[in-house]
């Protein structure tokens, strides 16, 4: 369990996400209800999440979707990196779109929580990150990093690496989330080193027909392990010894939760479709819907929302299935954006020295 009260979240949107090298200005709708189906699944396993004590098969369900849905965003966020290279437009995205809804939010949630909690002395701290931020910071230090890893030999191998490492080590500490954020890392350095090719590769029909007995096979396994092991392994946010198992389980784990996890990406992906449909526009505002059902949810703890007996059976967990839907894909909406766009998605530009010729590709797109 998270460190702090509230729930640690794995979800999170794509945020800030600049456009591949000699990206086209047609937005690729894949992607977009790629982000869009992913959102709504980190929306749906915080709303599970106190449903999972009354409920195995919900508990099962939550574990399976913990598998692979942070996975899925962190290998689209390295795929729409590949273009970074530290030029100013870019590191100027990088403050707009990642360090102010960071400090924003960060504060925002300490805030919040203080009230929900009960805990009015819980300090602002911008180095812990608290619930949701840790995403950004994590993206943050990666993006940074995205030079250094399109440059090195065999990047995939040695991310892989520094997250078995990672796992040996319970005083790597809290600053800026670095176990999770090195434990995730090798996610993000495969996105890194993706093609367009290989997205089309998962989307083949026979990929799609073998996902549905993959996705069926993963439940039962989920549902095998809910009495049997924990599901915090999939946070990635803690050592193996914080985990209560020997140090060397964390070495075996991450390559075979990589492994495990990326299958379920790829059975995920495949189910996306590529056309253009209704929710395609709201793939542009998953950081909103990120950073904001966090909210909802943990007020929804607070009011009570969980505690008539109807909520808790078979019933009341569809139910709350389709209100954080719902509430998730309406804080996607453009509405929303251009409320809290000063906010999430400012423009700084009178804060940097701004230089005549820069190329227009620098220009990130908020979303990917």
């Amino acid at each position: 369990m998270p460190k702090h009260s509230v729930t640690a979240a794995d979800p999170a949107a794509t945020p800030a996400t600049p456009p591949p090298p000699a990206a086209s200005k047609q937005r690729d709708a894949y992607f977009d209800n790629a982000k869009y189906a992913a959102i709504v699944l980190v929306a749906v396993g915080h709303a599970w999440e106190p449903l999972r004590d009354g409920s195995r098969t919900v508990d099962a369900l939550y574990m399976l979707v913990y598998a692979f849905h942070m996975p899925a965003f962190i290998v689209i966020s390295g795929y729409f990196s590949r273009g970074f290279e530290g030029r100013p437009r870019q590191l100027e995205r990088l403050v707009s779109g990642l360090v102010v809804p960071y400090v924003v939010f960060e504060t925002a949630y300490t805030l919040f929580t203080r009230w929900t909690d009960q805990e009015p002395d819980r300090p602002v701290s911008l180095l812990d990150p608290l619930y949701l931020t840790w995403f950004l910071a994590a993206l943050f230090l990666w993006r940074l990093t995205t030079p250094l890893w399109r440059r090195v030999r065999l990047p995939l191998p040695l991310a892989l690496a520094m997250a078995m490492l990672a796992t040996l080590s319970p005083s790597i500490g809290n600053d800026l989330d670095l176990q999770r954020a090195l434990q995730f890392l090798p996610y993000f350095v495969l996105g890194l080193s993706l093609k367009p090719e290989h997205f089309r590769m998962v989307r083949r029909r026979a990929v799609r027909i073998a996902a549905v007995p993959v996705f069926a096979g993963a439940f039962v396994v989920a549902y095998w392990a809910v009495p049997r092991m924990t599901g915090s392994w999939f946070y990635h946010r803690d050592s193996a010894e914080e985990l209560g198992a020997p140090a060397w389980y964390g070495v075996v784990m991450t390559p075979v939760l990589f492994a495990c996890s990326l299958v379920l990406v790829a059975c995920f992906l495949a189910w996306v479709p590529g056309r253009r449909l209704w929710c395609t526009v709201l793939g542009t505002g998953t950081l909103y819907g990120y950073l904001l059902h966090g909210f909802v949810a943990q007020g929804s703890k607070y009011f009570g929302w969980y505690d008539p007996a109807w909520v808790q059976r078979p019933l009341g967990a569809v139910v709350v299935t389709a209100v954080a839907a719902v509430v998730v894909t309406l804080l996607c909406t453009p509405p929303v954006r251009r409320a809290l766009r000063l906010v999430v998605e400012p423009d700084l530009r009178w804060l940097f020295r701004q230089k005549t010729g820069e190329p227009a590709r620098d220009r990130a797109t908020a979303g990917g």
